[in-house]
């Protein structure tokens, strides 16, 4: 698999919205629509263990085992962290199964990640316009709020805008190998007006969502697994991490091209596991990036030292919001992927910073 032409980290095609009405997953469709009401009510775990999940046809593309992913993802999610609710230690049978094949079909761990909550769970209201804010909502949620919309929907847009990130280092390594400086210190300028579009992306956040309903609401939905026993699949208890934006392919991508030297750490180590659950073109792509050649001192400095200001822009306005959104509601804050995220963030501006040229 290869990442799609002009469509960044998102699928080649926009994703399944639905499935068919005479599919037997069509009641999928209606369970996902559903959840979030039923997610009021503390019964809610006794329904689930009497839903009949159809099975996943052994030849469905890849966008039906997405949206499959999705639903069966966040009803997964739903049974482990209902708010108000302990978290579960027993995944049951009838929801293990089902998200254990569809996992293993797509080479992921089976719990829902940054691919299921963004990158396949948007549609656009008009279909010849923009992935962009304003022409996008979500599939699937786990609350009523708009709020888990626009958090949601404002990682779609960076996804999209990172074609330009992609178009950018691809046209670096082809500059790289032919030693033509103007051409990669032009790309490097694309990749660092492409971040910056993605910093202010990035800072609309507040726009529509509330920090207060987004600790308490709909983060509680994205933890990590611990403990967790699948029942029908494994008798002995697994952990997952839980979804994060640090499954996201984008700076990642970057801090492989501008070749970041980050200090070897729990937290490098965490960023690497993270790669387990992003889709497998990305992780072959990221793979791709490693190998290519430092650009380091052969770029011009302006545009290099603009790509790192921007990156660390990005990661700054990052710890901002966990910050206001995580930490200011929590004595012992800890991410969704279960890490001391606070200082780790901060270790990596600094030295994202220091990699800038004199």
């Amino acid at each position: 698999m290869t990442l799609a032409p002009g469509r960044g980290f998102l699928p080649a095609a926009d994703p399944l919205g639905e499935f068919p009405a005479d599919s037997p997953l069509h009641t999928l469709d209606r369970l996902g629509r559903d959840l979030p009401s039923l997610l009021v009510d503390p019964a809610f775990r006794a329904f689930a263990r009497t839903l009949e999940i159809p099975s996943l046809h052994a030849t469905a593309d890849l966008g039906t085992q997405a949206l499959y992913y999705t639903r069966v993802g966040f009803l997964a999610s739903a049974y482990v962290n209902q708010v108000g609710q302990e978290p579960a230690t027993l995944l049951p049978r009838n929801i293990a199964i089902p998200l254990v094949d569809v996992c293993r079909r797509l080479d992921r761990p089976p719990i829902l990640s940054y691919d299921g909550y963004a990158l396949y769970n948007w549609k656009r209201f008009d279909p010849a316009g923009p992935v962009a804010l304003g022409n996008i909502d979500t599939i699937q949620n786990f609350v009523h709020l708009y709020d888990e919309h626009w958090f949601i929907l404002v990682h779609v847009e960076i996804e999209a805008l990172a074609a330009g990130l992609v178009d950018a280092i691809e046209a670096a390594g082809q500059a790289l190998t032919q030693g033509d400086q103007n051409a990669l210190s032009g790309a490097v300028a694309l990749l660092g007006r492409t971040l910056w579009a993605q910093v202010e992306t990035l800072r609309r956040i507040p726009e529509k969502m509330d920090p207060a309903l987004y600790y308490r609401t709909f983060r509680p939905y994205i933890r990590f697994f611990e403990g967790v026993v699948y029942e029908g699949i494994d008798a002995s208890p697994l952990n997952f991490r839980g979804e994060t934006g640090a499954q996201s392919s984008v700076v990642p991508a970057v801090t492989s091209f501008l070749k970041i030297p980050h200090k070897p750490s729990l937290l490098t180590n965490h960023l690497a596991d993270m790669r387990r659950f992003m889709p497998a073109a990305h992780r072959a792509f990221l793979q791709h990036v490693e190998q290519m050649p430092d650009p380091r001192g052969l770029a011009d400095r302006t545009p290099y030292n603009d790509a790192l200001d921007a990156l660390a822009a990005f990661r700054e306005t990052h710890l901002e919001f966990a910050r206001r959104y995580i930490a200011a509601h929590v004595r012992d804050p800890r991410g969704t992927g279960g890490t001391p995220y606070l200082e780790w963030l901060a270790q990596l501006i600094d030295e994202t910073t220091a990699h800038k040229l004199a």
